[in-house]
């Protein structure tokens, strides 16, 4: 997979601010997104993701002005995910300055999708969101969710991100319900089942709390690493993580 680990902050918008919760939930503002953007910039990321966590469509035009602020003086890739349900609206935020585009529950009420934006613009644009639960119901032990972990579906997390990549994703965002928000440590196991079937970059999110969190994760398969809340708050900078990184002997930019 990739050779170099990159490392992303992510920024949870709702009503053009940035939030944050524990397992999704009690969300509360963490700041101008724009302006954190800039800072992690400044700080080293390697791309910068947002996620619309309400996505209506009185949000929708806030988020379109949101990536086109960052954009004008963020210069690393943007990731945006968030009530995206057509190629229209890929190529509506490709033009106000969005890389690549995160998918979650749209895909999954029509697997179609995936197809049809990955044939458009290139497997490189599209990331499977995976929003995954410890559960009982699925052979892997792990569910996909939607609504931001409130709603189960009947999807093996495992099967469907299999689906997702032939489909055409380009890359897998695998986000820990269980662990978001908990400062507890990434899902280790969760990380290492994606890495074993994936042919595409596993992003692993949620949980990240210490600079130490991180490698385990990239020792556990992760390509790339995602955190929120640790950044917003400054428990850590990129660059500390970075930095921890190389001294357990991965490489960063």
């Amino acid at each position: 997979m990739t050779v170099t680990t990159r490392v992303i902050p992510c920024l949870d918008v709702a009503d053009g601010k940035v939030v944050k919760g524990v397992n999704f939930e009690n969300l509360r503002e963490m700041g101008d997104p724009v302006e954190l953007a800039a800072r992690y910039f400044e700080q080293g990321a390697d791309e910068i993701t947002f996620l619309d966590v309400t996505a209506t469509v009185d949000e929708r035009a806030t988020t379109y002005e949101v990536v086109r602020r960052t954009a004008e003086q963020v210069f690393i890739p943007l990731t945006v995910g968030g009530g995206i349900r057509s190629a229209e609206d890929v190529a509506r935020l490709q033009g106000v300055g969005a890389d690549k585009i995160g998918v979650n529950s749209a895909a999954i009420a029509r697997p179609e999708l995936l197809s049809e934006i990955a044939d458009r613009f290139g497997s490189q644009v599209l990331v499977l969101s995976l929003d995954v639960k410890r559960s009982a119901s699925t052979a892997s032990g792990f569910v996909v969710t939607t609504h931001g972990g409130r709603t189960e579906t009947t999807l093996d997390a495992l099967a469907w991100a299999r689906e997702a990549i032939e489909r055409g994703a380009g890359e897998l965002l695998v986000n820990s319900i269980d662990a978001d928000g908990t400062r507890e440590g990434f899902d280790l196991e969760l990380v290492r089942l994606m890495r074993e079937l994936s042919s595409v970059p596993v992003i692993a999110s949620g949980g990240a709390g210490a600079v130490e969190h991180f490698a385990p994760a990239v020792h556990a398969g992760a390509d790339a690493l995602l955190a929120a809340s640790v950044f917003h708050t400054g428990a850590m900078t990129v660059g500390e993580v970075k930095d921890a990184l190389r001294s357990e002997g991965v490489l960063v930019r």
